[in-house]
């Protein structure tokens, strides 16, 4: 009989050299002899792990630890096979055993903190993390993914700190690329910019550098390369060879089956369905209809300005409301009045996934409804495991998420065309007037203080645009300065809370021909203020790909008209949806060519730009649009209607809320 430790060595050297199916072959060899030769074992499931048979792998290392119970690397590798195999709860385990051999295997608990960190347990990541580096401090990955998971904590400072410890262990493009994303964090978009090029350098391939580095350039009003730039990312999306985050095809001139392909993957690769029906498949019998809403944006944001008025509209009689905050705990009014909108508010920032999910199924919840969709914050994580029989996209997300586990989506006929509906994974639920709920007790100050106090000057045409910088595109920009040099001592006012962008902006103009000092860059300033400051403003320009959508209504609260063009997305349609709900569809534009000659026509026409402004200060307290009530009655309405057909055991379909009466 042969020596198999001779044989074992020889196999090894096999294995050391890459040389896999060689090795194989004599691990196997020797095991038919020595069935229980632990050597052999293991060194067969590392080979089935480098192959990644994951199923063979965890199978090998099973075997193993009935042999060598107390053996570190082994637990630790089984736990590399178990997360294989997406069972990240037993690899866990499967790491912590490794941990109790040996409390200073650094490599397992750098394991446990990814497992952790996937999980959405971040505090408890960064502590695994800190005791991996404390045993061996040398190693990038550890630090880049301590980086990664103080950004997911909202710690940015810090973050930057690990990823550069990681840059100086070992410079590489997956380092460059988090330490440019948390730049961009801290509006450092030259910066980050620059980490994004030396990632792309090292490797152009790397998953969602090329959108994410795209999108920090819109951010900072760079437009060199624009038109390559957009090629690039939309024609990688086309071909399915570039991952790309869904967000990154909003602002640019994508279309909406784009959008579909492009998060359908995203979906598929970040956050895939998990177990089906894991609410057990139960029809909730409870004598109101269960409501949930989830969002990071509990707080002073956007979507809470918007959605706060309908949380305190909800008729208790029928619909029991919770929300669920997966966001940082900003403790300020919209905060405040959102939370006692909701009969029952509950925190779950830093819960872990699983947690999370167990919370929401503990409520019952019939209808959970996310307001994140797949922007910042997102807790797609919680909605792939369907806590809820009835999961829908709302208001936060202008476009599908492309996931089998989002039922529906709300929208309006404006918003998605009928033509359009095969371009949405979810279901199309038609409101009848926007999509968009607003809130009737929205705040505006009653002094907007003078043109000058904003750096506006005394006299002259203010055209504005208080959309986020990312919106902007060269093509509109190249309307907007056209307009400035037909209409003699008129200026754009532009929300812009970045210096580069500002300098870039400015640049922008002078090569168009228009003096930079014809733009003047309005900051961030509390809610109520900045609504005011619309009334100091002629006219609102709306963008193209990227309209606005809080900021328009926003506008149109304080009286402000705006010009838009329909575009061929959710995204791009939707000042389009608010101007028909106020009764102003005069304002919108079927192509770029018509949007400026309306625009243009409006400024050189104050009669013409009074009537519009004397429309809408009447239609505003009388249309659908600001009617918060009104617009409560009809999404009720729907969510009705998808309880009833999650009642009778069909399937999610698409269907249009005809207006209930008024109760009486």
């Amino acid at each position: 009989m042969n020596n198999p430790q001779i044989e074992f060595q020889q196999a090894f050297t096999f294995h050391q050299r890459g040389q896999l199916d060689a090795a194989e072959k004599i691990y196997k060899s020797i095991l038919l002899s020595y069935p229980k030769y632990f050597d052999a074992i293991y060194a067969l499931g590392i080979v089935y792990l480098q192959r990644k048979d994951f199923r063979l792998a965890e199978r090998q290392f099973s075997l193993a630890t009935r042999i060598d119970p107390d053996n570190s690397p082994l637990h630790n590798n089984r736990g590399n096979a178990l997360l294989g195999l997406e069972r990240p709860q037993d690899a866990l385990a499967a790491y912590e055993k490794a941990i109790a051999a040996d409390p200073q295997n650094w490599e397992a608990h750098y394991n446990r903190g990814n497992v952790l960190s996937a999980l959405n347990r971040f505090g408890e990541a960064l502590a695994s993390y800190d005791k991996s580096i404390a045993i061996f401090p040398h190693r990038a990955e550890v630090f880049d993914n301590r980086g990664s998971t103080l950004a997911n904590l909202g710690r940015y400072q810090e973050a930057l700190a690990s990823f550069e410890r990681a840059l100086e262990l070992n410079p590489n493009p997956r380092s460059y690329a988090n330490r440019a994303s948390t730049r961009a964090q801290f509006k450092q978009y030259d910066k980050a910019l620059e980490d994004f090029d030396k990632a792309f350098a090292g490797d152009p391939n790397l998953d969602y550098l090329a959108g994410n580095r795209f999108t920090t350039k819109l951010y900072g009003c760079r437009w060199d390369g624009y038109e390559k730039d957009c090629s690039l990312v939309i024609d990688g999306v086309r071909k399915n060879n570039l991952k790309v985050e869904p967000f990154s095809l909003i602002p640019i001139p994508s279309t909406a089956r784009d959008q579909l392909q492009c998060a359908e993957r995203f979906i598929r690769d970040k956050a895939p369905a998990g177990p089906k029906m894991p609410w057990h498949g139960r029809r909730y019998t409870h004598d109101r209809i269960r409501i949930g809403y989830v969002s990071a944006d509990f707080h002073n944001h956007p979507t809470s300005h918007l959605i706060a008025g309908m949380l305190e509209a909800h008729e208790r009689s029928r619909f029991m409301v919770h929300g669920f905050s997966t966001g940082p705990a900003n403790e300020d009014d919209y905060r405040k009045r959102v939370s006692q909108a909701c009969e029952v508010f509950l925190d779950v920032h830093a819960m872990g996934t699983e947690t999370s999910i167990e919370k929401i199924r503990g409520a019952e919840i019939d209808i959970l409804v996310d307001l994140n969709g797949l922007t910042t914050g997102r807790r797609t994580d919680i909605f792939a495991a369907r806590p809820a029989a009835v999961q829908v996209n709302y208001l936060g997300y202008p476009g599908t998420m492309g996931a089998e586990y989002i039922d529906y989506i709300i929208a309006d006929r404006y918003v998605i065309p009928e033509t359009d509906k095969d371009a949405y994974s979810e279901k199309v639920v038609y409101l009848p007037h926007s999509y968009q709920v607003n809130d009737s007790k929205r705040s505006i100050a009653a002094d907007p203080g003078t043109r000058e106090q904003h750096g506006l000057p005394k006299t002259g045409f203010v055209f504005c645009c208080f959309n986020n910088t990312f919106k902007i595109t060269p093509d509109v920009f190249d309307i907007w300065m056209r307009l400035l040099r037909a209409v003699d001592g008129s200026v754009l006012w532009i929300f812009c809370e970045n210096i580069s962008a500002a300098e870039n902006l400015k640049t922008e103009a002078s090569r168009r021909g228009v003096s930079a000092g014809r733009l003047v860059f309005a900051d961030r300033i509390p809610a109520d203020k900045h609504r005011a400051r619309h009334r100091l403003a002629d006219l609102f320009l709306d963008t193209l790909y990227y309209n606005a959508h809080t900021t328009a209504s926003d506008a149109l609260w304080a009286g402000l008209p705006i010009v838009t063009r329909m575009g061929a997305t959710f995204a791009s349609r939707a000042a389009a949806s608010l101007l028909h709900a106020v009764g102003l569809s005069e304002l919108i534009a079927d192509s770029l060519e018509n949007y400026e000659k309306l625009a243009l026509r409006l400024a050189k026409n104050p009669d013409l730009l009074g009537a519009m402004k004397s429309k809408l200060a009447k239609n505003r307290d009388t249309y659908p649009l600001f009617d918060t009530a009104r617009y409560t009655r009809n999404i009720e309405a729907a969510y009705t209607r998808m309880w009833e057909l999650s009642q009778k055991g069909k399937s999610p379909q698409s269907f249009t809320v005809e207006e209930p009466p008024a109760h009486s």
